[in-house]
């Protein structure tokens, strides 16, 4: 993504704050910054009661999920009969998301910060960080093939070796530091329509935007002044089609939904979608939104771990039905086959890779049906693919 754009005006920098600044990775630089005083206070209080300041925060997870962090870190067991775990989910997968990573780029010690409060608050003696696989050797933890386990038993009563553990996103534990710097009641007055929806969110943007990028925002900002203000809005000549507001996992808007979304929970979901790890993904008028959905489920194809059998069944099979609707030898009775295998996929899983790949395949069927029944008919020139 290169250098980080400088904060416009409407932006809340707060996470983002020392974005670019290269002394900001340093140990001595983020000391500078003000950086561990959240820490020594944390290690000050009593367990309990920083997850009471985080719990009274409103901070909800920003992997995706949205779960509340405070209540989630309630769940490790009050008597300790052997180790807790934190394990950091800073894998970050999903296409159109890159904020993670630019929280470890240019203040990776607000993350060891956040980190070292959170184990001090669920009392683990031990905190992983779990990095992307690609760059490395597919060992996971405990030396096992990385799969997905059945649940329950949950994480906190039996996670890593079998031990109490809790999991968080990189974003999530970022927010944590300056919660217990400047309090539950400070954090919780970044909110600009739903309480439920607090703190500040960092927002990828791709796509046809002229100015993509990292965007940190108070919760209910409006969607579409992101794009279009902030974002710079679209490519000369050309006007928007479509939105992904939550990474590539999520229901698709069409225009009018993204031009009346609010960047929150609540917001997103009253428009039909998922505010999910805050991906948000631009699609112009020029766009061949079959083309793009089959993409994504060839992604989620490409990524199965093959364990449950609807899933790896399924985003395989999705995949090629898309591409031979994409090669003019598609059927009408394929967009019903493809609808009836996102069903069978949704909700039957160990993990939610499969629902991931269904998603975007029902709402585009749901929205843009008229370009799947074009490649179809005859009326658009089939596509060669690679």
């Amino acid at each position: 993504m290169g250098y980080p754009h400088k904060p416009h005006p409407k932006e809340t920098v707060l996470l983002s704050q020392y974005f670019g600044e290269a002394d900001a990775r340093t140990y001595k630089g983020w000391v500078k910054r003000g950086g561990y005083e959240s820490l020594k206070k944390a290690l000050a209080m009593d367990p309990a009661a920083v997850t009471d300041e985080v719990k009274n925060s409103g901070l909800r997870g920003r992997g995706g999920a949205g779960f509340p962090t405070g209540l989630k870190w309630t769940f490790m067991p009050k008597e300790k009969k052997g180790p807790h775990y934190l394990c950091v989910n800073a894998d970050e997968s999903e296409p159109g998301t890159f904020k993670d990573r630019e929280i470890m780029r240019w203040t990776p010690h607000a993350l060891l910060e956040g980190t070292a409060i959170a184990a001090h608050a669920i009392r683990a003696e031990i905190a992983y960080i779990y990095i992307r696989g690609e760059f490395t050797e597919p060992w996971t933890i405990e030396g096992k093939r990385g799969n997905p386990r059945i649940k329950p038993p949950f994480p906190a009563v039996a996670g890593v070796f079998g031990k109490p553990t809790t999991i968080n996103n990189v974003e999530t534990l970022a927010a944590v530091p300056h919660i217990i710097k400047n309090g539950a009641e400070w954090y919780k007055k970044f909110c600009l329509s739903n309480p439920k929806s607090t703190g500040t969110k960092l927002f990828s943007v791709c796509g046809h935007v002229q100015k993509p990028g990292n965007y940190e925002v108070t919760m209910g900002f409006p969607l579409k002044d992101l794009i279009y203000e902030m974002c710079g809005g679209m490519r000369p000549g050309r006007t928007l089609k479509a939105c992904i507001p939550g990474g590539s996992s999520v229901p698709i808007f069409d225009r009018a939904e993204t031009e009346s979304c609010l960047l929150d929970y609540e917001g997103v979901a009253e428009k039909g979608s998922l505010l999910g790890s805050g991906g948000v993904i631009v699609f112009d008028d020029t766009t061949d939104m079959v083309y793009q959905i089959m993409r994504l489920a060839r992604f989620y194809a490409h990524e199965s771990c093959a364990q449950c059998t609807q899933c790896r069944e399924g985003t395989a099979w999705t995949t090629k039905i898309l591409e031979r609707i994409l090669a003019g030898q598609g059927q009408m009775k394929d967009l019903d086959l493809l609808l009836d295998l996102a069903d069978n996929m949704t909700g039957k899983t160990i993990c939610v890779l499969s629902d991931s790949c269904a998603t975007p395949v029902v709402s585009g069927i749901k929205k843009f049906k008229n370009e799947f029944e074009a490649y179809i008919s005859g009326k658009k020139k089939p596509l060669v693919l690679a």
